[in-house]
């Protein structure tokens, strides 16, 4: 009897490398146009200047960690308003689950950064060692001085551009053309570097080397998909009753397609489909994990087709509800009626409600920020003369892009001035100056006489506000007044 162990079975299997073929098409010529607009949003952003007036960063985008405060062309967002990027987050997992359901994994094959950048290092790669076949020529190869010199001018080409994206990340967080000259010259602070370097490091190796293996490996996304898809989500997909069984066609001869149908299946199996796939997988086995539905494949099948004279969609975008009706001939569902369904419906309708409530917070808000916190400790103090004084915190930040000057003031239940009661400010009059996009921070005194209801009774209802004096806005904030009590 054997006493050897069964070998355990193997979670990562080692990367056999992958060199996709040039292919033509309508979703290969969408790839690129998608490729161009991101890289060319990503690139140029930190560039495009926005006049905000004086002493204002005129960056259109801007994180100023430094000032606690996010920049998008006109709108600026505080700390305190951190609501509306994660309104923003919600919306971006929502449309997620949206183009999931209805399109499958849409995002990851068009959009996805590690598929973009990806793209962009095959394309270089292609360039400089030629398609396919002659890339696989130069890997089976012995190393010599020309495939030293090949990969030399590649891998220099993949540092150039993963530096172009470090740099571009940390021009985000800091004035771009200042933080530039400050990098050429050595001046800028370590973590600009360390974070370039960090960015420069991971996106060589991620879109050069990694690859495919971040979307299998690393990446969630191919094992939640399958929660957001059912029988009516539009996927990539291979018609195998038309295409089965596979073999060489002669020219003239019947095939599944034609009518009568033949003895024949369309799929010749040239394995055009699969030489194109940056993930490596053959799409006539199924629906398999690491298919990103990039629909190359798709180009590459209907190029055949168009040759050997049979009808395009082999390969297509299609719903596994519809295969029944194809078996037999019959109609497929409109596109449509797939993509407008309850669950797609359903993401279409929460994300908008969410933007439209983004948009409507966002032109309600006031443009000034108040905030007045009683001192508690003491809650109240008795003057020389009986009067009751409370201490109050006052903190008001404006958010507007010009200085402005306010007046302070407080108000009753009702809306109307309470008698027997004076206001004050630590500085003097309760009239303040703010400059544009700071905070100011001030005490405020409250003094009730002596014989007042406000300073006999225990707690008062009030309201401290404060006025713009250029328009008259004004902003509120509810509180107390702490008297002696009965």
């Amino acid at each position: 009897m054997s006493t050897t162990e069964p070998e355990p079975t193997r979670l990562y299997a080692a990367r056999e490398p992958i060199f996709p073929r040039r292919v033509r098409g309508t979703f290969r010529s969408l790839k690129w146009v998608i490729m161009a607009v991101t890289l060319g949003i990503y690139y140029i952003t930190p560039w495009i200047r926005w006049d905000r007036g004086p002493g204002m960063p005129d960056q259109a985008v801007l994180v100023d960690l430094a000032n606690r405060r996010f920049f998008f062309f006109w709108i600026e967002i505080w700390p305190h308003e951190f609501y509306f990027v994660a309104g923003l987050l919600v919306m971006a997992g929502l449309g997620l689950f949206l183009f999931t359901s209805a399109l499958g994994r849409v995002w990851c094959g068009y959009a996805c950064p590690q598929t973009v950048w990806t793209d962009l290092f095959i394309l270089v790669e292609r360039w400089i060692e030629g398609d396919r076949n002659a890339r696989v020529r130069l890997y089976d190869a012995p190393w010599d001085a020309r495939k030293v010199r090949l990969r030399a001018e590649k891998w220099a080409a993949w540092l150039l551009i993963a530096l172009l994206t470090g740099g571009a990340w940390v021009f985000y967080f800091a004035d771009a053309p200042t933080l530039f000259m400050d990098l050429v010259r050595g001046d800028a602070h370590p973590v600009a570097y360390i974070t370039i370097a960090i960015m420069t490091g991971t996106t060589f190796f991620f879109g050069g080397f990694a690859r495919e293996q971040i979307c299998i490996y690393a990446c969630p996304w191919p094992r939640i998909q399958a929660a957001m898809m059912d029988e009516d989500t539009l996927t990539v997909a291979y018609r195998e009753w038309r295409g089965e069984p596979r073999g060489k066609i002669h020219k003239g001869e019947a095939t599944k397609s034609d009518v009568p149908p033949g003895p024949k299946g369309d799929c010749i199996d040239c394995l055009a489909c699969v030489n194109v796939c940056p993930m490596g997988i053959d799409i006539r086995e199924g629906q398999q994990l690491e298919c990103i539905t990039c629909a190359l494949c798709i180009d590459a099948c209907d190029e055949v087709m168009d040759k050997i004279g049979k009808p395009r969609g082999l390969i297509d975008y299609m719903a596994l509800k519809d295969e029944a009706a194809e078996r037999t001939g019959s109609a497929p569902k409109p596109l449509m009626k797939h993509v407008l369904r309850p669950r797609t419906l359903m993401y279409f309708t929460l994300w908008s409600a969410i933007g439209v409530a983004l948009v409507v917070a966002l032109f309600m808000r006031s443009p000034y920020d108040l905030n007045v916190s009683p001192i508690r400790n003491p809650q109240f103090v008795t003057m020389a003369d009986g009067a009751i004084r409370n201490t109050y915190e006052l903190r008001l930040r404006n958010k507007q892009g010009e200085d402005k000057q306010f007046t302070v003031g407080v108000a009753d239940a009702e809306g109307g001035a309470p008698p027997a009661l004076a206001i004050a400010l630590e500085g003097g009059a309760p009239v303040v100056a703010v400059d544009a996009d700071e905070t100011y921070q001030q005490r405020v005194y409250l003094t009730a006489e002596p014989d007042s209801p406000l300073a006999l009774g225990a707690q008062t209802p009030l309201t401290i506000w404060i006025e713009d004096a250029s328009d008259g806005r004004r902003a509120s904030v509810e509180t107390v007044f702490h008297g002696k009590g009965r």
